[in-house]
């Protein structure tokens, strides 16, 4: 069954959808329409397969979804489905052990896999020469795995998911409230009761014959569905596909299970105090309707008509007229069998929640009152448009939603069915769901705040249940006990699975053009052109950021960005909003530590519209006091929360520790709580006059506009007028005394967070490609060796990094992860070791890995409208080539092992880095004196800046 998937999408939302034949030619195409081919077929063991070709990059992705979920768990082995996605990374009878994760790597290409409630699904993209090796892979762990489950793999990926479940939920604020929402609003025993990371103790539980009977039951041929994207030939991926896959067993029939949605008799009330939670927070839900229920597009339009912009209900009376809150959402969630709608919001510091409950209620009485307009539904669906378009920008995308459509719909096209739905919901449909499902029903509501504060609570609630695991030393027991190479007996297959395919042909690619220019007044343009969708996407940034703050008052440009954004001289905030939206664009501004970048992405046909809004963002701010009152409070809301993160804790105090006080890099590029209560407007009008400027901009344009056109509308930001801008010098004093190891006490913490590092490069950022080069083997990835040794040997991990973060006028150096609590010191002990030994254990063989893995994984740099803008932006900030990506790779092969080595020394000379920790002090910090980093220095967590306790 060869199908063709095509979308007009055109003025007033007319949408055709046609289904055209295999040989139409794209010159029959039009242009303003998108199409998606693809072929789908099912073998003769239930495997369902669907084929998309995409010649445009040398690529492939390959996607296998599971129909299987936390959903058909059984109670007491909750996690299950979600744990077993993490042991088919393990090993499989052919590939053998660990070498799933070397393979892809060394294949330069990315892979994850992922659980849900209703699905497991498992994705690879590797350059196209390498499908058949994926598929290889992929069949062996789908027809060939059950036999290499060994008790050490068992335990040991038992430790990696609990470290999971404690960075997600035990070590993060309001991390629990999923647990009790799911908990309280099924009945005992349905499939959605428990969250999809399940808990610790069932984890712990789990047996080989659990996982035995998990792989038999759910992961045959017939209950999969195996989609390929990408550069490939269609003949020969069947070919490869029925050489691998046609002899898999199908597996037992999978019950369909029929819609269960949640019922509440009674409204229910909970709350917990979070110990490491700042702010009250509520949530409230409603039981709503399955996925692709006929109601549930309706729902979703409900849930962005109260709460998406300034004009709506619910942000007018919590936002802006309460003020109870910095936002409010409300969305529905529908999945297999069961949704829900679900409204609330983190409130300011000391709110009451029952004044927000009944803010809430107050919204929705305004939204029966005044309604919504045309035009507000006008604005959801062409954002829906331009949603289509962007959320097939790669091949990964296209293969995971054929993938999922085909499960879930058995159409692997269903994405232009379901835009359809949306552009048919009515205004009549919105009401009737509304009515229907929120209106005067019953709820569950959670209320979630900082412990002592049990008084902000929702009135009526009961304490939640919450399973909180206390620390205790070698509680996960010695992996050593356990052999690790077990012998099994192979599984007899048609073919000799133990031959690695080869790669097949020459892998070659073509980087884009880049076109460049300049405006009359100073500022630089970057074009590439690219028409694969009828999108534009682009970006204006100018040099500065938190780096031209005055240091009393960091946080400035932070509050600047925001302040862009809410309206123009000639716009107020909700007519901007409307404008864009009327255009189904977005438009953002952030700020960094050393620009501020103004973002947009359209349909290529509105483009002229979005820059000419754009224009009066830039060069016509409103400054409108009320706005800024409201901006700062969610600023001041925000930092309020990161105090509470752990995540956040170390990494202000690892760059206050690295940069010293003085420097302005020392701090947020939010700022502090002191910094930003002192920021007024004029502070904000005095940044923009001063730092604002062309002559530090750079404009940067990716889509399917000519470059001579964009050029043309760029001629109105010609009277822009150029100015100096004047940058401070900051000297790095790096704040090291008798000891390189500081800690930061997080009382009951659950994970200990270690940040490590140095201001490696100062002065310029030359070597920055070549030192990235010399940590690719240490952590850039999942087939590092910090990965290897924290993660998939010792299990302290979810997973543990290295990298370098360049600035304009340096790098730094930086190690980190987050390890469970018990192992802290183990943990410090194992990354010394591998530092240390780095450079000296670097081999002949790690270099030409490194080399092949860097340049093959190139060939995916050039794929998305986000990766091409990353590159351009790139060499307008640090001032590279424009064929700096070629010249790096050049140089890349011109290395050797001694040079390596040197970059090593010079950049990771382990005598000269900083360990910081966030952890439990009462447990660990007693623990860490014998590291050979000296005494620990004790740091205060609770202060703005950085005071070391004696």
């Amino acid at each position: 069954m060869k199908k063709s998937l095509k979308f007009k999408l055109g003025f007033g939302l007319m949408l055709s959808f046609l289904m055209i034949s295999a040989c139409q030619t794209s010159s029959e195409t039009p242009s303003d329409e998108f199409s998606l081919d693809y072929e789908k077929y099912v073998l003769d063991n239930g495997l369902e397969v669907v084929l998309h070709q995409d010649k445009s990059d040398p690529k492939v992705a390959v996607a296998v979804l599971y129909h299987v979920g936390s959903n058909r768990e059984k109670p007491g082995r909750t996690g299950f489905a979600h744990f077993f996605e993490h042991m088919l990374f393990q090993n499989s009878e052919n590939v053998g052990a660990g070498n799933f994760i070397k393979y892809v790597n060394e294949l330069g290409g990315t892979f994850n896999g992922g659980t849900s409630t209703d699905q497991t699904v498992y994705f690879e993209t590797v350059p196209s020469d390498a499908l058949e090796k994926i598929l290889w892979m992929e069949s062996d762990r789908m027809g060939f795995f059950i036999n290499t489950i060994s008790e050490w793999g068992l335990e040991n990926e038992k430790q990696v998911v609990k470290n999971e479940k404690r960075q997600g939920v035990d070590n993060r604020p309001y991390g629990h409230k999923d647990y009790v929402q799911l908990k309280n609003l099924y009945p005992e025993g349905h499939p959605y009761s428990w969250d999809v990371i399940g808990s610790l103790e069932d984890l712990q539980n789990a047996t080989i014959a659990d996982v035995k009977e998990f792989y038999a039951k759910y992961y045959g041929a017939g209950n999969a569905t195996l989609a390929i994207a990408g550069d490939i030939d269609i003949t020969k991926a069947k070919e490869l596909v029925n050489k691998y896959f046609a002899e898999i067993g199908s597996g037992p029939a999978v019950e369909t299970i029929e819609p269960m949605p949640a019922v509440l008799d009674e409204t229910k009330l909970f709350y917990h105090e979070d110990k490491f939670a700042n702010l009250p927070d509520v949530q409230m839900i409603w039981p709503t309707v399955e996925e692709y229920n006929n109601d549930m597009w309706a729902l979703n339009m409900l849930g962005q008509l109260l709460t998406d912009g300034k004009k709506s209900p619910l942000y007018k009376v919590i936002v802006e007229e309460k003020k109870l809150a910095p936002n409010v959402y409300a969305y529905n969630r529908s999945s297999e069998i069961a949704g829900t709608f679900n409204v609330g919001a983190r409130a300011f510091d000391g709110v009451n929640l029952n004044d927000l409950r009944a803010a809430i209620f107050e919204g929705f009485e305004k939204f029966e009152k005044e309604g919504f307009t045309d035009a507000d539904m006008e604005r959801i669906k062409i954002g829906a448009e331009t949603g289509v378009y962007n959320s097939v920008s790669s091949v990964f995308s296209k293969a995971y939603q054929l993938a999922s459509y085909n499960t879930f719909t058995s159409n692997p096209g269903y994405i232009s069915t379901n835009l359809e739905k949306t552009l048919a919901v009515t205004r009549e449909d919105v009401m009737r769901v509304y009515n229907k499902y929120i209106k005067g029903q019953h709820y569950l509501a959670t209320s979630f705040v900082p412990v002592g504060q049990q008084d902000l609570v929702l009135e009526g609630s009961v304490m939640a249940e919450v399973v909180e695991e206390p620390i205790v030393q070698g509680a996960e027991g010695n992996l050593d006990k356990y052999e690790r190479d077990v012998e099994f007996e192979k599984t007899p297959s048609k073919i000799d699975r133990s031959v690695i395919p080869e790669l097949d042909g020459e892998l070659s690619f073509a980087p884009p053009s880049i076109a460049t220019d300049e405006l009359s007044n100073g500022m630089k343009v970057f074009h590439i052109y690219q028409d694969e969708l009828p999108m534009a996407q682009f970006s204006l940034r100018i040099k500065g950021g938190m780096y031209l703050d005055d240091p009393a008052k960091v946080g400035t440009a932070s509050l600047l960005d925001n302040m862009l954004m809410e309206g123009t001289a000639n716009k107020t905030p909700e007519e901007l909003e409307e404008a864009l939206g009327q255009l189904g664009a977005s438009v953002s501004v952030r700020t960094s530590r050393e620009y501020i970048t103004i973002s947009g992405n359209s349909l290529a046909k509105n483009y002229d519209e979005v820059l000419s809004i754009v224009k009066e963002i830039l060069l016509e701010p409103r400054w409108d006091e009320k706005e800024f009152d409201r901006i700062k409070s969610s600023a001041l809301n925000a930092i309020q929360q990161s105090n509470a993160n752990p995540n956040a804790i170390a990494s202000r105090v690892f760059n206050e520790v690295l940069y010293g006080k003085e420097h302005i890099f020392s701090n947020p590029t939010s700022g502090t709580a002191a910094s930003v209560a002192s920021i007024t407007l004029d502070d904000l009008k005095t940044y923009y006059s001063k730092n604002f400027s062309p002559s530090i901009a750079s404009f940067h344009f990716v889509g399917a506009i000519e470059k001579e056109d964009v050029m043309n509308s760029l001629s109105t930001l010609e009277v822009w007028i150029p100015k100096d801008v004047s940058f401070p010098e900051y000297e790095v004093k790096t704040n090291v005394d008798d000891s390189r190891i500081f800690f930061v006490d997080y009382p009951d913490a659950k994970q200990s967070v270690i940040n490590i590092g140095r201001v490696a490069m100062e002065n310029g950022n030359d070597d920055y490609a070549a030192a990235s080069v010399s940590n690719y083997r240490l952590g850039s990835g999942s087939g590092s060796i910090l990965f290897k040794e924290l993660r998939l040997e010792k299990g302290y991990t979810y997973g543990a990094y290295s990298g370098y973060s360049r600035t304009m006028d340096g790098a730094v150096f930086q190690a980190s992860s987050s390890v469970r609590s018990n192992v802290t010191k183990e943990s410090v002990d194992l990354f010394k070791e591998l530092l240390d030994n780095y450079s000296e254990d670097f081999s002949d063989e790690d270099v030409e890995v490194t080399k092949n893995s860097i340049l093959r994984s190139n060939t995916q740099s050039y794929e998305t409208y986000g990766s091409l803008l990353g590159i351009l932006q790139n060499i307008s900030t640090y001032n590279l080539d424009l064929d700096y990506i070629q010249k790096d790779e050049a140089e890349l092969k011109a290395m050797d092992k001694a040079e390596i080595q040197k970059l090593i020394n010079e950049f990771m000379n382990p005598d000269d880095l900083i360990y910081v920790v966030v952890g439990d002090g009462k447990t660990q910090l007693p623990r860490l004196g014998n590291t050979g980093l000296g005494k620990p220095v004790l740091i205060n967590k609770d202060e703005e800046s950085l005071k070391i306790e004696k």
